[in-house]
């Protein structure tokens, strides 16, 4: 089973996906490093407006990775477009999708799209 860490990229927050994706390697799991390719990291770009062929490369590249895992880990403790349209995709495709939120979620759209939800990574 291929599992793919998805969450918010910018401002930092791509700590969070590689320290969950080195949690569950570490815990047996098959996880997809999306980022391996150095150009893929986009969480220095502040602003893609006038990056528009990026995008797309990160956008194709993100959702082959989809295409590829069997089950998504959507850390969904920010908003992030990116995530949302990544367990959309996922949903779509028939792949299981589990919500990592350690915050409250003030939001239904993860929870109504999750096929398990965890709180701590003991669970």
């Amino acid at each position: 089973m291929r599992l793919m860490v998805c969450g918010p990229i910018a401002y930092g927050n791509i700590k969070k996906i590689k320290e969950l994706q080195n949690f569950l390697r570490e815990n047996g799991f098959n996880v997809i490093d999306q980022f391996r390719e150095e150009e893929m990291n986009y969480s220095g770009v502040r602003d893609f407006r006038d990056k528009k062929k990026l995008a797309e490369r990160i956008v194709e590249n993100d959702l082959k990775f989809v295409d590829e895992c069997d089950v998504i880990v959507a850390i969904c403790d920010e908003p992030s477009f990116g995530t949302a349209m990544e367990i959309h995709y996922a949903k779509k495709l028939g792949k299981k999708v589990v919500i990592f939120n350690e915050k409250a979620q003030p939001s239904p759209w993860p929870i109504a799209f999750a096929d398990h939800i965890v709180k701590t990574k003991r669970n």
